[in-house]
């Protein structure tokens, strides 16, 4: 990637400080007469989501032309995911241009997007099953473990790493879905009870927004009364894509505060980690959310997923950093696409993520700037993206270890084939040449 022809980002405009707040959804035909006030209503948007391709025809109208409904069609027989999308990131797609849109690229798969999965992807990249000592936990930090009370969410995001649990089954792809269940949830108290070691608990999925205000409010509570916990993390894509549940949804935030509340006056912390990708998903709405949480003293932390064609250049991530720090989200971490299925076409390389966080380090205040990771493929967890022990950049392996994760263990991760020289790219078509420079990669970093 070239850097030095994306720094223009004209940061004397003050773009960061502008929020959408015009009735764009209004531009869809389906949606033209609704009014401020049903859209920013929560059950309004989780009831006109859209899960069916032929719903995004009836509600585009001719917005919808048929090469892009056949495409659409084409992309339900590949993707591992169905589709899930809330009104208010559906009218924030470019229905003029819906192929390019970084909106549309994020959340509505169509079958010209997908690429031939790498050699080395992984269902489950990051073992988090492997490393899954009872069910919904994984456990391979020490002191800190992962709890996935449910497998739902408020929108599927294509590039999801969970696609094997999540969105339930597709025509390519068959998995079981599950809500919150009691009795998984007594097994991973209990487990964690009986780990002394730990001290930090993040709550995902699924989405943490699809827990009921009774739902958080018991894993909350009961998470929070197990001694040695100090920490809790709700994992969220809600803030970006439905914010209008902070806004409108009383019962369930005044769960979300109790919580808060109840660990803050136990010395203990209750945060919450969102995951904005795209500046395009920010509008007043987000701003609104925000300061409802803000007012509470509730903290948001960021992680960003990083994307060709939605974030892969200067502009839109600078764009994006200022803005949700001037929300007062923290930017926190940026992660190298996971080498998860049907998502070749999201990835970058590992030089492309480095020379992204060098342009982007030193436009704001350090505390500000997302640490930009790889979360090694074998459940190596997250590394920064220089800390590699050796990079064959012209073969694209990169080559990881995790001194207190994994001990002893070596982890690599492998740039996208069509990113390669041509010659690089027919070294990979060969089983055995690819296997030959694995080693040698190995080899060079000292193992």
């Amino acid at each position: 990637m070239t850097v030095s022809n994306k720094l223009k980002l004209n940061l004397a405009n003050l773009a960061h400080r502008q929020f959408r707040d015009d009735e764009f959804w209004r531009v869809i035909p389906g949606w033209s007469n609704v009014s401020r006030a049903e859209f920013s209503d929560h059950m309004w948007q989780m009831k006109h989501s859209i899960k069916k391709v032929d719903q995004v025809k009836t509600i585009l109208g001719d917005l919808c032309t048929d090469s892009f409904y056949q495409d659409m069609q084409k992309g339900q027989a590949k993707t591992p995911m169905n589709i899930r999308i809330t009104p208010y990131i559906f009218a924030l797609m470019d229905w003029s241009d819906p192929i390019n849109c970084p909106m549309r690229k994020q959340f509505l798969p169509i079958g010209s997007q997908f690429l031939e999965d790498h050699p080395y992807y992984e269902a489950d990249s990051l073992h988090e099953d492997v490393d899954s000592p009872v069910p919904t936990i994984t456990h391979r930090y020490h002191d800190k473990v992962l709890f996935l009370p449910t497998t739902i969410c408020p929108v599927y995001c294509s590039y999801c790493t969970r696609s094997r649990l999540i969105g339930g089954s597709t025509e390519a792809v068959e998995k079981d879905t599950y809500g919150v269940n009691q009795a998984r949830m007594d097994v991973a108290f209990d487990y964690i009870r009986s780990h002394e070691e730990i001290e930090d608990v993040v709550i995902s999925g699924g989405d943490a927004f699809m827990l009921t205000a009774k739902q958080f409010t018991f894993i909350g509570e009961n998470l929070l009364n197990i001694p040695h916990i100090r920490r809790l993390r709700f994992a969220t894509k809600g803030v970006a894509i439905y914010p209008q549940k902070v806004l409108t949804d009383h019962e369930w935030f005044n769960a979300l505060n109790g919580v808060h509340k109840k660990a803050r006056d136990m010395g203990k912390s209750m945060v919450i980690h969102t995951h904005f990708s795209s500046p395009k998903e920010i509008t007043m709405f987000s701003k609104l959310a925000m300061d409802r949480l803000f007012a509470e003293g509730i903290i948001v932390r960021n992680q960003a997923v990083l994307q060709e064609g939605i974030n892969d250049n200067i502009n839109d991530m600078l764009l994006l950093i200022k803005q949700i720090s001037y929300m007062n989200i923290q930017p926190y971490y940026v992660y190298i696409h996971d080498m998860v299925p049907g998502c070749e076409h999201f990835r970058t390389t590992i030089a492309e993520s480095v020379a992204l966080e060098k342009a982007v380090r030193g436009m704001t205040a350090g505390f500000n700037t997302p640490t930009f990771v790889c979360d090694a493929p074998g459940g190596g967890g997250k590394r920064h993206v220089a800390s590699y022990e050796y990079y064959d950049q012209e073969n694209g392996i990169s080559v990881w270890t995790a001194p207190n994760v994994k001990p002893g263990e070596v982890f690599f991760y492998f740039d996208p084939i069509r990113k390669l020289s041509k010659e690089a790219q027919a070294r990979w078509a060969d089983k055995a040449s690819r296997e030959a420079m694995i080693a040698a990669a190995k080899k060079k970093a000292g193992f």
